[in-house]
Formats: structure tokens, C-alpha cells, sequence
């Protein structure tokens, strides 16, 4: 995302605890803060991007936090996957005249890569006006309503997700197991009501076998927790997203939290025994 945005003419000050990612961007225009107080301290719009809530309260919050650090008329633009409260508190906690969006992403390395995430953005008509022609070099973005309901918006598309990442290797295991050619059922799928995002951008991942270690079963289950506490506004049971839990906490039991996020299907041919591998020129998404 930093790269998008110096390849559209910004000028970018970056931190970043992975030196390797520091340097990353540094090569590609970009100056080196120190902290991310630094970052935020004289800039116009101030971006983060971290794995879980904790992470962006600690960076955030407090005299000693990058919000405080941040001048008359800028911006903070969240996109975490974040805690809708988190932001709205935050939020609060802005010194006057600083605005707060939250504007989580979805589309995988390779939409970060080649620009075409889709952004998810909360916050007020005014702040959005400002946020849009930026936040446009990273992808499609849509305006979610109010603050944080950018994350709610990220929150259910990754509900489904999960739901269908859990489906996908139950759906592989039937088929093979009741003689159907792994390539055959594949194709099929691609061309029935059982098509998705899932079957065409992550289902490779499986049959090359490394299932996808650009996103840890860690963060599945970081994100389906934040979904349960929005489900519990709903009211009625959700058998769904508390199964597709189940399946993503029992991978990482298996194979730990930090595996990579298909292994929810490895563990449904570990034990049955099956071989999801199937030939092909399967190019890692974050490679493309």
C-alpha cells in the first residue's frame, strides 16, 4: 500500500517494526521514521495498518500515542481490521480539530500489490471527501456510513469468507472421496452456484499445498471473534460463523496459531486420509 501511494506521487514518511518491510519502501521513495509518532507528527493524513486492536491501542492511545502526536486539520485513517468501539473511542480521545476514519481492506497481498483492494470506509461525508481521492490509488472505495462501520462492513465480508475457507475442504474431500478428479470438481465449481472468491483465489493455495501463509489461522480467529461480538447485536443463533470457528480453532490446534489459514482443508485430508495436490502453475497471490 505504501508503494501504491508513492507511485502516485505522495510523499510518504514510513515506520515499521520489520526492518525488511522499512526498507522495502525506503527503496522505493519512501523516508524512514523511527516511531510511529514520528510518522504522525507534522503530517496531513497519518495511516495504519497493523494485525489486531491491541496493536493499534498501543500505537494510538495515551499522552505518549502517535494520536496525540497529530496536528490541527489531519486525518487518521485505521486500516486495521479493527474493534468498531476501539475507533469510536479513539476517536474521542482526538485532539481538536483531528478527524478519524476507519477504512479496513480486503483483496490479499496481490490487491495491495497491483492496487486493487477494496477499501471499506466509516466516518463523516466530510472526512470521506478527503480520504477518497488517497485512498482511490489503493483501490475501489466505498462508503460505508458512519464511524466504524467500515469495520463492520470488513467484519461480514470476512464472516463469509471464513465460512466458505471452512466449506471449501469439505466440498474437495466429498468429491474425491466419492471418485470425482480433483481438476474436474474444481472446474465445476467455477461454473455452478458453488462459486466464489474462496474456489477461484484460494482454493490454488490448497492444491500447491503451502495453503496460504501471507494469513495466519492466528488472524482467522482474531477476526471471527470480532465477528461474534457484532453477532451478538443479531440476537439469534448463528450457527454458521460458530461452526466455521470451530473448524478455524481445531486447525490451530492441530498445526498451531500461526499456520498458515487453509490449513482448516489440511486438516480435513489429514484425516481422511486425502490429497488435495493438483498439477498446475499455481503463482503465489502475493507474487502476482
Amino acid at each position: 500500500m505504501c508503494l501504491r501511494l508513492l507511485a502516485a506521487g505522495h510523499s510518504v514518511i514510513a515506520f515499521d517494526l520489520n526492518q525488511d518491510a522499512l526498507d522495502k519502501v525506503v527503496a522505493g521513495g519512501a523516508k524512514a521514521a523511527s516511531s510511529a509518532r514520528e510518522c504522525a507528527a507534522g503530517a496531513q493524513i497519518f495511516l495504519t495498518s497493523l494485525p489486531r486492536p491491541d496493536h493499534v491501542e498501543t500505537v494510538m492511545a495515551g499522552e505518549n500515542g502517535a494520536l496525540q502526536n497529530l496536528e490541527l486539520g489531519s486525518i487518521w485513517i485505521d486500516l486495521t481490521t479493527n474493534r468498531k468501539d476501539l475507533v469510536i473511542r479513539l476517536a474521542a480521545e482526538a485532539p481538536e480539530g483531528v478527524s478519524v476514519v476507519d477504512a479496513p481492506v480486503t483483496g490479499a497481498v496481490d490487491g495491495a500489490r497491483n492496487g486493487r483492494l477494496t477499501l471499506f470506509v466509516g466516518g463523516d461525508n466530510a472526512s470521506f471527501g478527503r480520504v477518497e481521492p488517497v485512498l482511490k490509488n489503493l483501490g475501489m472505495v466505498i462508503h460505508c456510513g458512519m464511524l466504524g462501520t467500515g469495520n463492520v462492513v470488513k467484519l461480514v465480508t470476512n464472516q463469509l469468507w471464513f465460512i466458505a475457507a471452512a466449506a471449501i475442504g469439505e466440498g474437495f474431500a466429498t468429491g474425491i472421496a466419492n471418485g470425482v478428479e480433483l481438476g474436474t470438481l474444481w472446474g465445476a465449481i467455477q461454473n455452478s452456484v458453488g462459486d466464489s472468491f474462496v474456489v477461484r483465489h484460494d482454493a490454488p493455495s490448497i492444491f500447491a499445498g503451502h495453503y496460504d501463509p501471507s494469513f495466519s489461522l492466528e488472524l482467522c480467529l482474531k477476526d471471527l471473534r470480532l465477528i461474534q461480538e457484532l453477532n451478538r447485536n443479531v440476537r439469534a443463533a448463528m450457527p454458521m460463523t460458530t461452526a466455521a470457528e470451530g473448524a478455524f480453532a481445531l486447525a490451530a490446534s492441530r498445526y498451531g496459531a500461526g499456520a498458515a489459514e487453509l490449513h482448516v482443508a489440511k486438516r480435513i485430508e489429514d484425516d481422511a486420509g486425502l490429497s488435495m495436490r493438483l498439477q498446475g502453475d499455481w503463482i503465489p497471490h502475493w507474487e502476482k
